[in-house]
């Protein structure tokens, strides 16, 4: 019975794909067949190959990308990849009943016609999204009565991969820094405050009148850690006093320890007051030292330098924990790439109470063609993000966070922010990091890496560890 899915693709160049293709199919019951030595570098056995498509596959799916094209001969396809092709060719014709049994799934922006035939043929798009493309072809095997086995069934080709790859890098007992993305506050003031007024009208007047000051508006209330706000506006030559209703002085360490209220503010009002009023005091920060910002599509925003804000775009920082004579690191934060313009580091933030206060920070990737105006084209962003990201390993984004936060240190060695008249609000000069007894080498080369992840659509991220530092414990 042909109940197999073969699947065809250039080595080593395509090889992510085809594992994360393999592995998900295996995993919704399909039965996958793929060159496992190819995959590790060794020769592949013909007899092995040919006995796959000719008596087991059901189907065979090329990754169809301009890595099967033979660099040195312009215009032919590499050796195994016709061979394969040829092959199912042949299979077709001895069985005139086999519908669509060679299909081509569209990696790239390769022409339909790499080979003869090949604009003929089926075939399925995944050069925009994989995942879209995976649900095309699933309904493509519904439709075809591909058959399945156990659709709970774990993935063999994923266990073999981990076996045969990931092992060597199994977790041992060593001396390791892991740094997180947490970007925690030092120190800020003791208490802030909420006003409320009568109405939506006065709080907009006096948020205005207050400009110059860190106050954030929501409704009819303003929050600021500034208690002395101006309550006067003019209107018609006439200076009008609009006095809030109510004041409320809120402590932050009640806030995070103990704060209980059933009435305006509840805890959760105040918190998320509270926690406006620190993502606002962030953008003063970044917007005084000059940054642009791209909105993302959860309308967060996404910061970064130019050669407005950063004219060298290179930041020294140092790693925590190093000896003083250390020498300093340096990092680019933005450069050229390809004919596109610029890439830039940018990073989005996200106020958090716990497990320390400060912010979440997520890491991204803007590009513009002109140095500051970031693109709009999503198709292209989103193209150009997975073609600069994938080669970036952890220890690349995380010198590149810790070179952002290192930009905004004053000439004290401070990031200070002016959040009051009489205080302000100190950050912390890196992340959080944590020491471990135990750790693990990381793997070097892509397709080890990034096998079994799939790039967000719309941004490119590092969760709470975004790297480690291996420490010597000589």
């Amino acid at each position: 019975m042909k109940n197999t899915i073969f699947i065809s693709h250039a080595t080593p160049e395509d090889n992510e794909f085809t594992i994360w293709l393999a592995s998900r199919l295996e995993l919704l019951g399909y039965k996958v067949w793929i060159d496992k030595k190819e995959l590790l570098g060794g020769e592949a056995f013909w007899v092995d190959i040919e006995d796959a498509i000719r008596n087991k596959a059901k189907k065979v799916l090329l990754v169809y990308s301009q890595n099967i094209v033979d660099k040195k001969n312009v215009g032919q396809i590499k050796y195994g990849i016709k061979k394969e092709i040829d092959l199912a060719s042949e299979v077709v014709k001895n069985s005139p009943d086999l519908k669509d049994f060679l299909i081509l799934l569209h990696l790239d922006k390769s022409p339909y016609n790499l080979f003869p035939e090949s604009q003929n043929l089926n075939q399925i798009p995944f050069d925009k999204n994989w995942a879209e493309g995976l649900e095309l072809l699933l309904n493509k095997f519904n439709k075809d009565n591909v058959p399945k086995f156990n659709s709970d069934c774990q993935s063999s080709f994923s266990e073999w991969y981990l076996d045969n790859y990931l092992i060597k890098n199994s977790i041992i007992e060593k001396k390791e820094l892991y740094y997180t993305n947490w970007w925690t506050i030092k120190h800020l003031p003791e208490q802030f405050y909420i006003f409320r007024f009568t109405n939506e009208e006065q709080a907009k007047a006096v948020h205005l009148e207050n400009k110059e000051t860190l106050a954030t508006i929501n409704a009819n209330c303003i929050t600021s850690f500034e208690k002395n706000l101006i309550f006067e506006t003019r209107h018609e030559n006439e200076i009008l006093k609009l006095e809030p209703a109510e004041i409320y002085e809120i402590k932050v360490s009640e806030l995070l320890l103990g704060y209980e209220k059933e009435i305006f503010p509840t805890k959760r009002e105040a918190e998320n007051y509270f926690k406006k009023l620190l993502k606002r005091s962030l953008h003063l920060l970044f917007r005084k030292k000059r940054l642009n910002w791209y909105e993302l599509a959860n309308k967060n925003l996404a910061y970064y330098h130019t050669t407005e804000s950063l004219p060298s775009s290179k930041v020294s920082f140092s790693y925590p924990f190093r000896s003083k004579k250390a020498k300093d690191k340096k990092k680019n934060l933005f450069g050229k790439y390809l004919t596109v313009g610029k890439w830039h580091f940018a990073v989005s933030v996200k106020p958090m109470l716990s497990p320390y206060l400060g912010f979440n920070v997520r890491s991204h990737i803007v590009f513009t063609s002109d140095g500051l105006k970031a693109l709009e084209d999503k198709e292209l962003i989103h193209s150009h993000r997975r073609k600069k990201g994938k080669r970036m390993f952890n220890e690349e984004w995380r010198d590149l966070l810790l070179a952002f936060i290192s930009s905004f240190k004053n000439s004290q060695n401070q990031i200070s922010i002016n959040v009051s008249n009489s205080d302000n609000l100190v950050m912390k000069n890196t992340v959080e990091s944590f020491w471990s007894r135990y750790g693990y080498f990381d793997p070097k080369d892509l397709t080890r890496q990034t096998i079994f992840s799939y790039e967000d659509e719309e941004e490119i991220e590092e969760d709470v560890v975004v790297a480690k530092q291996l420490i010597d414990l000589k």
